[in-house]
């Protein structure tokens, strides 16, 4: 038979070895504290390593990426190794078209989207509003051209509208990229303040979460505004891939 299983109390020699009895529990207060700050850990983590969201402000990428579309930004590209693993989270090199957010060269304060359209070391050259990368013409399906007027490359004319038509030839620096909205015509981009740094590069536009047209019609009441978000919502454009 095997060994006896007693139920009934412990000797006195058990209960003077036996742990005391726990007479408390972490008060409610701190449970949720404690997962508040664990959430909040993790929401730090994410944002800086990983995702952030996005809201764009102006029509520099349309007809691609629309004012109002709010976007998720793939951050892993520039995320620490150590707490990013390569088999979790893969990375590759920045590549002709993806679509970028970084740090505005002039002002780092803001960010900026736009489409990286060449690499450190290539030479950009526009004539006619036709982009040349390392002098063969670029394919360029996703460009919009908003007016027909082409500016002649005269030095007489501001640099504001000589260089948004022709421009170059430039070597990109090889710690920089070359970023230009697809909708030229009114894209404010390195044809005007240079090229991108490496460095200011925040991570490539993944999709669109949410798109919504703004309604700036002055004197509507917060109500008003509030009960158009479903109307205005372009249902469409939600979990968009950005191309």
């Amino acid at each position: 038979m095997g060994p006896d299983v007693h139920t009934g109390a412990l000797s006195e020699a058990a209960q003077d070895a036996a742990p005391a009895p726990q007479t408390g529990r972490p008060s409610r207060f701190r449970e949720y504290a404690e997962a508040i700050l664990v959430a909040v850990v993790f929401a730090l983590f994410v944002r800086t390593f990983l995702f952030q969201a996005f809201v764009v402000p102006t029509p520099s990428m349309e007809p691609n990426i629309l004012v109002g579309d709010h976007l998720i930004v793939n951050k892993f590209l520039h995320a620490p190794r150590a707490l990013t693993p390569e088999k979790l989270l893969p990375r590759r090199a920045v590549r002709h078209g993806d679509v970028v957010v970084f740090k505005f060269p002039v002002d780092p304060r803001r960010d900026y989207i736009k489409r990286v359209v060449a690499l450190p070391g290539q030479t950009v050259e526009i004539r006619d509003k036709v982009l040349y990368v390392d002098g063969v013409r670029r394919s360029e399906p996703e460009v919009m051209h908003s007016e027909n007027r082409i500016w002649p490359d005269d030095r007489n004319l501001p640099d504001t509208v000589r260089y948004r038509d022709q421009f170059g030839p430039v070597r990109v620096p090889l710690d920089a990229y070359f970023a230009m909205g697809d909708n030229r015509d009114v894209s404010q981009d390195s044809r005007f303040w240079g090229a991108v740094p490496a460095t200011n590069l925040k991570g490539r536009a993944l999709l669109v979460y949410w798109s919504f047209a703004r309604d700036d019609t002055p004197g509507r009441s917060l109500l008003a505004r509030i009960g158009g978000l479903l109307r205005r919502t372009r249902w469409n454009r939600t979990l968009r891939p950005v191309t």
